[in-house]
């Protein structure tokens, strides 16, 4: 995060603070949304295998992935896969 500050300039409180404005979220709530949109696309519209998911939008571990998806759209990656629409 501070990284990103710095590119831009910014304090890095000064930085969470515009983006949630902007954004209506946090840095890290808008890369996990992303992260998890990414992944019901591939999952959806893609051979790969739930773990290559995984590893591709950035989990190591599969659970933690798994979990995180559940929370997000009501479906196990399994079954997005599988054709079931997401229920959020």
């Amino acid at each position: 995060m501070l990284d990103l500050a710095e590119m831009v300039h910014l304090g890095e409180r000064k930085l969470q603070q515009g983006f949630k404005e902007i954004f209506g979220t946090t840095v890290f709530g808008y890369l996990h949304d992303y992260r998890m949109e990414q992944a019901k696309i591939m999952l959806s519209g893609t051979k790969m295998q739930v773990a290559e998911v995984s590893n591709a939008v950035g989990y190591a571990h599969l659970g933690y992935f798994a979990q995180a998806f559940k929370k997000k759209f009501g479906i196990t990656p399994k079954e997005c896969q599988l054709g079931k629409k997401p229920l959020k």
